[in-house]
């Protein structure tokens, strides 16, 4: 009976230690979602007359920085060789910035973090903290405000770089490419802000900065200006607009492919720029260039295979030239292949698309057949792409209709007369009711001449209309349910594309203006939306 007591006792006190200990696991509490704060600084904030070698910033928790070097914009710049900043990796309830060179008499310096100060545990970002001293006997306290957008696209890359230059005898066009500003900020989402300015004009930049240098460097940054200058302080806000310039045009270093195809990359805007074979050739050589379709490459395509031990060209660049040679090297064989690009469905509104890995020269429509759904043939006309590698059969499809497509051999011929092996693939078209309507009504300012382009929501164009005078209304029909984005481009030179700007031109791009809204559309809607065209 005493141990049965004895293991009564025993089991009891077991089961409630296991209950005490539950008990005792903490729970965390609630997420910390507070910024640091700073608490104190040396110098003070706004400090004048400063001349020492080291700031130091103190904060209530600990904190560690986040792409210092990205994010940290002093003004007016300084060389990353002329401070040391800590701490670099491990967490400190302090900032330390050792200068090592000294700074400008009589000047403002501004010093902002952007978002690289995060508490160490949640990292909360202290966003867009800034701290100002001065080396004279006052702090500059005059600001700009203002805004920035995209020319062509309906969003704006973040960060983008406002720039200051003061206007001077040393001032003009090419400063921008060669001496950094005065003054930098950085936008923040749409909106900018300039403080701790001095009195003065200046010309005002934008740059979204890939190369993190202040320069303007024209192949890879887009930029935005003013059509004038900034008096500071009687402007107090200002809107630019970027945009990317046509990269200047310069040849790469071509590539051998095989005995009848050659690659030559570039890099700007191609207009018809000469390439020419300085190989003696025969009488019957051909040749033909077109473009590839995901680079930018042109494709030199020649016949009469040549057994030269390398092919001399010269390029042309506006009005110079140059002479590359070009040597065989590793061969990558080709035959005539042809498919369609529609997968297993034809829009009502389509073309069927065939496209070729070789450049085309002839259709022979005897060769082609489309058949309905009863196996009746269809009438059908044939268009050459202008680039040679595809071409179009158009129809007119029915809906709920299938459709059977058939190349024989000898349906096209290629650049050296070689012609198809048999395709044959199908299509189905859908009904009616699976397809939505967009009707669009222009109000307001509307351009005298203009177009506009329906964007899918990853931003293809997927319909253009050309702009009517006599007309404010139009209808895209046939349209695949999804989201769209709606455009309408003030074509000014009426060339019908949308052309961007130059800063040393001193040309802006030509107005785009985005439908406001995305337009949800569902299958069978019909959806009418008013464009406010201001």
């Amino acid at each position: 009976m005493k141990k049965l007591i004895l293991l009564v006792f025993c089991l009891l006190f077991l089961f409630l230690q296991n209950r005490c200990a539950k008990r005792g696991v903490p729970s965390g509490g609630e997420k910390d979602t507070i910024p640091p704060v700073m608490i104190k600084a040396s110098p003070k904030q706004k400090s004048i007359f400063f001349d020492k070698e080291l700031i130091t910033l103190n904060f209530n928790e600990y904190i560690k920085l986040n792409e210092i070097d990205k994010q940290l914009i002093i003004s007016p710049p300084l060389e990353k060789s002329f401070y040391d900043i800590k701490p670099k990796i491990s967490a400190s309830k302090k900032i330390e910035i050792k200068l090592l060179k000294p700074l400008e008499e009589n000047t403002t310096y501004t010093f902002n973090f952007g978002k690289s100060i995060q508490d160490n545990n949640e990292a909360n970002e202290l966003s867009y903290f800034s701290y100002a001293l001065s080396t004279g006997e006052s702090i500059d306290s005059l600001e700009l405000n203002g805004k920035i957008s995209d020319a062509f696209n309906k969003e704006v890359s973040p960060a983008i770089s406002l720039q200051l230059y003061p206007i001077d005898s040393t001032h003009n066009d090419s400063t921008i490419f060669l001496k950094k500003p005065l003054y930098v900020s950085i936008s923040d989402s749409l909106n900018f802000k300039f403080e701790n300015l001095r009195a003065g004009i200046y010309e005002l930049i934008a740059i979204e900065d890939f190369g993190g240098n202040y320069f303007f460097d024209q192949n890879i940054d887009k930029i935005g200006f003013l059509d004038k200058t900034i008096e500071i302080p009687k402007d107090t806000f200002a809107e630019l607009v970027l945009f990317k310039e046509i990269t200047n045009f310069g040849w790469g270093i071509p590539k051998y492919i095989n005995d009848h195809h050659v690659e030559f990359p570039y890099y700007g805007d191609y207009i018809n720029d000469e390439i020419t074979l300085k190989n003696i050739v025969d009488e019957d050589f051909r040749f033909l260039i077109n473009e590839h379709r995901t680079k930018d490459t042109l494709n030199f395509w020649y016949s009469n295979p040549t057994k030269f031990d390398s092919l001399i060209f010269n390029l042309k660049i506006k009005d110079t030239s140059k002479t590359v040679i070009v040597k065989p090297k590793k061969i990558i064989k080709d035959s005539l292949v042809i498919k369609n690009i529609q997968k297993n469905f034809l829009n009502l509104s389509d073309s069927i698309i065939i496209e070729s890995n070789l450049p085309l020269l002839n259709l022979n429509s005897e060769n082609i057949k489309i058949l309905d759904v009863d196996s009746l043939q269809v009438d059908f006309k044939l268009s050459m792409d202008e680039n040679f590698d595809r071409f179009y059969i158009n129809i007119n499809p029915l809906p709920n209709d299938n459709y059977r497509v058939i190349l024989n051999p000898d349906s096209v011929e290629d650049l050296w007369y070689n012609t198809n092996k048999k395709l044959e693939f199908s299509l189905k078209t859908k009904s009616v009711e699976d397809y939505g309507i967009i009707i669009i009504q222009l109000q307001g300012d509307i351009p005298v001449s203009y177009f506009i382009e329906l964007l899918d929501f990853k931003g293809k164009v997927i319909r253009k209309k050309l702009g009517d005078t006599l007309n404010d209304s139009y209808t895209f029909s046939n349209l695949e349910p999804g989201k769209y984005n709606l455009r309408l481009i003030k074509d000014s030179n009426m060339n019908n594309k949308w052309d961007t700007g130059n800063y040393l031109k001193k040309i802006n791009p030509e107005k785009v203006i985005y439908l406001p809204k995305v337009i949800d559309l569902r299958a069978n809607w019909e959806i009418n939306e008013i464009f406010l065209v201001n």
